[in-house]
């Protein structure tokens, strides 16, 4: 456990190496959480609620699924496949290590700096920017920081998936950027899963997407109460647990493709 203690500290470092690109990151976050509650605003327009969420529950939930996307995104599928394409995760594979922990946990230590040097600087200044609300619920808090590491556990496993396929494909990239687009659609990030026709709601609850950042944002803004705030747990639960059958399969196999290709 202490090897991966290390490569989460490691990576945290790498990355204080270039926080200047997190504070013009803040920037960014803001400008696009601004063009939401504009856009937000227009569509309220002056309607006290609309699916059961008032504009004020509507800013929050933009302002805290963009900060959490901050936490829980990573790149460690790219990473996979530039190593596979170089040539050095055949020597990442005779470390005493698994390969697929050691980039989780290099995700996790991103995720930390992310969390400490954007997530929270952006919540501060968009909250002075925009009309947010915060709950004083610790429960709500206990919640809310489970469901975003769950999420972050399922946007990872994703991206081992993602990364773990360049073994067969050897180049990617068309599946690495369509997999970003498709969750940033389908994750309830751009626009509340609850937004969605019927039919595509019933259609989402097949896959995990909506585990990554619609679940989390909801908890938050106090959308879910009670049951409902159960069951979002559990559906994260039961995705993080299905998630790792396919990439263990594809471990396996991909290993033995590695040999193949190296003979």
């Amino acid at each position: 456990m202490d090897k991966y203690m290390e490569m989460i500290r490691i990576r945290f470092l790498m990355m204080l190496a270039y926080r200047t690109n997190y504070y013009t990151g803040i920037l960014i976050y803001c400008i696009n959480i601004g063009a939401y509650y504009f856009l937000w605003s227009a569509i309220y327009s002056g309607k006290s609620s609309i699916q059961g969420m008032s504009i004020e529950q509507m800013t929050t939930y933009v302002a805290v699924s963009w900060m959490a996307r901050a936490f829980y995104f990573n790149n460690i599928d790219r990473e996979i496949a530039m190593e596979i394409k170089e040539g050095k995760v055949a020597t990442e594979l005779i470390r005493p290590y698994s390969y697929l922990g050691m980039k989780t946990m290099q995700g996790l230590g991103e995720g930390i700096f992310r969390l400490l040097f954007l997530s929270l600087p952006g919540v501060v200044v968009t909250a002075l920017l925009f009309p947010l609300h915060f709950s004083m619920n610790i429960t709500t808090w206990m919640y809310f920081i489970l469901s975003i590491t769950l999420s972050f556990i399922i946007n990872s496993e994703l991206n081992l998936l993602a990364g773990v396929v360049t073994f067969f494909t050897l180049n990617n990239e068309g599946l690495l950027r369509a997999k970003r687009f498709i969750i940033d659609l389908f994750s309830g990030l751009i626009l509340p899963i609850s937004f969605y026709p019927d039919w595509a709601q019933q259609a989402m609850k097949y896959f995990p997407f909506q585990g990554i950042s619609y679940i989390p944002s909801m908890i938050f803004t106090e959308s879910f109460q009670g049951q409902a705030i159960i069951n979002g747990l559990m559906f994260q639960l039961i995705w993080s647990v299905i998630l790792l059958i396919p990439i263990q399969v594809l471990w396996k196999l991909a290993k033995k493709q590695l040999v193949i290709q190296g003979g």
